[in-house]
């Protein structure tokens, strides 16, 4: 994509004659070998997010008590971090949710996001596989005691659910779609921030996706388990079914898919809103004097075509009223001069007659 500046070509700012093109690096576009490295990057990168959440979640929680603060932390740190390692390869999108909005605001293909999201899922599925094979086990200890703290779940399935029945209360289903729907829009809507820039730095990108899901952590946790990620609620709810748990996982598991969508269209509908606004892809843009700059996209031949023809159209109206000036100037000076040499011939045929006088 080229973009030219045609109120500059058309006042003939620029020494050189012809138009000065400026090229604009073109958005890097899926496909081959890069596609398939991103679907990587998404599979690996999905696998250390869970497998890390999976972890922090379940060993720190019953053995040392660990706060809220400790969850919201590890869960920033854990994306922030693998966003940044996968960076090299694409966005590093690791959400299902997060995918959807990218291809609904045209960052990514169709094609390209149904692939990232199988990645994810894959990765997901492997993080709770591993993690399910290596909990230490025992008659006592049963692996409900663990999964109890990694899978998402509301009402019986919530984290919070002993400690909330002695009192005879409880998260139901609403309040657990208000918190992921809202803490989703949070992640999306900082995702889509960030990529909105192309020459955006990449460490400020993955610190704000990591602030975002730190903070959709403190919110979801006490209610839900801090889902946020429709491929992390699913990698674990697969092996948490059936061991015994307040709630079957994959029943309440719809909520944790149907919230961050939910999320991802409203964001979507927002900036696509937001683009249609500004303008689109050909624009005017009022500068400072008052006056019109046109930026015009070289994949739409006819108006790039249409806007050269105008430019030197311009031109040679330009070169033309130039030569005509310049041609009545020389015609102007030329009179001038023989005007001057009558009155100098004149004078001087008078100041011979007073001689001769």
């Amino acid at each position: 994509m080229m973009q030219i500046d045609a109120q500059r070509l058309a006042t003939g700012q620029d020494d050189d004659t012809n138009p000065t093109v400026t090229p604009v690096p073109p958005t890097r576009r899926s496909g081959g070998r890069g596609m398939w490295m991103a679907a990587g990057g998404e599979l690996l990168g999905s696998f250390l997010v869970c497998f890390a959440i999976y972890t922090a979640y379940v060993f720190g929680t019953p053995l040392y008590g660990t706060n809220l603060a400790f969850i919201a932390i590890a869960t920033g740190v854990a994306y922030g971090v693998v966003t940044l390692v996968f960076s090299a390869f694409s966005k590093v999108q690791l959400n299902p949710a997060v995918t959807l909005a990218a291809v609904l605001g045209s960052r990514t293909r169709p094609l390209d996001g149904l692939l990232y999201v199988v990645a994810q899922l894959i990765g997901a599925l492997a993080a709770g596989a591993l993690f399910r094979g290596l909990l230490p086990l025992s008659q006592t200890l049963t692996s409900k005691l663990w999964l109890a703290f990694a899978v998402n779940g509301f009402d019986k399935g919530s984290v919070s659910a002993t400690a909330l029945n002695g009192a005879g209360a409880h998260f139901g289903i609403m309040i657990a779609i208000v918190v992921e729907l809202v803490a989703s829009l949070i992640i999306v809507a900082m995702f889509m921030r960030g990529t909105d820039d192309e020459d955006g730095s990449t460490q400020r990108y993955a610190a704000g996706m990591g602030l975002a899901y730190g903070l959709g952590a403190a919110i979801t946790f006490p209610v839900s388990g801090a889902a946020l990620n429709p491929a992390r609620a699913t990698g674990i709810a697969v092996f948490a079914q059936g061991q015994g748990l307040g709630a079957e996982p994959l029943g309440q598991l719809w909520v944790f898919w149907v919230a961050p969508v939910l999320a991802a269209a409203i964001v979507s509908l927002v900036v696509v809103g937001r683009e249609i606004v500004s303008g689109g892809r050909i624009e005017t843009e009022s500068h400072d004097d008052g006056e019109d700059v046109k930026v015009y996209d070289s994949e739409d031949p006819q108006a790039y075509a249409g806007m050269v023809a105008g430019v030197d159209d311009q031109y040679d109206a330009q070169g033309y009223e130039a030569q005509r000036n310049g041609a009545e100037m020389s015609s102007g000076e030329q009179m001038d001069a023989e005007v001057e040499q009558q009155q100098s011939q004149t004078k001087s045929d008078a100041n011979e007659g007073v001689e001769t006088h």
